[in-house]
């Protein structure tokens, strides 16, 4: 059987990021790499990525998408470069028109019906006339705050609540998600980017609301979120982001979930770069209440930045099996690590 072949959409920290671990899997080769940033086209992943070609064919940043992904050139494309629906909504939809399969890291993809409804039916439509699958994943949305809670919750006979708080660390994450959460910014301009619209916060709680009501049989009625700025009091330095003291750092998200007027799904979640800065430890925590109630901890937290790639590589087995259509994190074989051979979890 031939490796499964995988084409890379994105080659900022996510997809260089997914694309180092690939090179270090059984199985599986990166067959093309499309980005447009001036500093990687042209050249080689394995120069950018300081990687070993250990004899394979060598692979270069191309900045034309036609030219890396065509009719059936690869079993899946991972897509890294949004994180709404909308915007990649026709990225997505090129590639599923050439009959790949499609893992997308946008967090509203993780549950787009959410909020993107009619986008959701059109792209799960497109899926299924192309004969492959789509997924949207990451850790949060996608494992931490939703899929964890819900595999939780198969030891309950009787749900009540569920209350997910994830305290993390923004530091391993790109410019685009600096520019999302308002890292460097000043109050004022938070402020006005909350108010605007302009700042995102953390995307994905709507579609981990949607996920865990689904799941558990509850139809929620009303969902609410709130953003407030995590100020630094001294400079911040990470990879991609800067705060000078008195500035952002991060936000602090809080969303609720309410199910026939009750609340039944609480989110907190503060991230800021560097937060042990300022004696923030990170951890995931999460709080069912019900029969038997459960309470689970993690300290300090999965790494975001890993969790994510991490995801993605361990599920394109299962989305290359998937039934054509658009799928969640609720309708595939619950995430593993794979340490095997890729090729033996494909679906003859």
């Amino acid at each position: 059987m031939e490796n499964v072949k995988v084409a890379l959409w994105g080659f900022g920290a996510m997809g260089s990021g997914i694309a180092k671990v690939l090179l270090n899997k059984k199985g599986v080769d990166i067959v093309g790499v499309c980005d447009i940033h001036p500093d990687r086209v042209n050249k080689s992943i394995y120069e950018l990525l300081d990687e070993d070609r250990n004899g394979r064919s060598d692979v270069f940043v191309n900045p034309d998408i036609k030219a890396v992904v065509y009719d059936k050139c690869c079993d899946i494309c991972v897509i890294a470069t949004d994180s709404f629906t909308r915007k990649a909504f026709d990225k997505i939809k090129y590639v599923v028109e050439q009959g790949i399969n499609v893992v997308s890291t946008a967090e509203e993809m993780s549950y787009p019906k959410a909020q993107e409804p009619e986008l959701a039916a059109e792209l799960d439509r497109l899926a299924k006339e192309n004969g492959v699958s789509i997924l949207g994943t990451g850790i949060n949305p996608g494992l931490m705050m939703d899929l964890l809670a819900i595999c939780l919750s198969g030891c309950m006979t009787d749900v009540k609540k569920v209350t997910c708080r994830r305290v993390n660390s923004l530091s391993p994450f790109g410019p685009a998600v600096m520019e999302e959460q308002g890292v460097g910014v000043t109050v004022d301009e938070f402020a006005k980017g909350v108010e605007n619209g302009t700042l995102a916060g953390h995307v994905g709680f709507a579609e981990s609301v949607g996920m865990i009501a689904e799941a558990l049989g509850w139809k929620v009625d009303k969902f609410e979120q709130q953003m407030k700025p995590i100020v630094t009091s001294v400079d911040r330095k990470s990879p991609y982001g800067f705060a000078k003291a008195g500035d952002v750092a991060g936000v602090n998200m809080t969303g609720q979930g309410y199910c026939d007027g009750q609340l039944k799904i609480d989110m907190y979640h503060p991230q800021q770069i560097e937060p042990e800065m300022e004696g923030t430890h990170t951890g995931d925590y999460i709080v069912l209440e019900g029969t038997p109630a459960v309470n689970m901890a993690i300290n300090p937290e999965v790494d975001g930045g890993i969790g994510t790639i991490a995801m993605v590589v361990n599920m394109i087995p299962h989305v290359i099996n998937a039934r054509p259509g658009l799928k969640t994190m609720l309708d595939l074989p619950v995430p593993r690590a794979i340490m095997g051979d890729f090729r033996d979890y494909i679906e003859k």
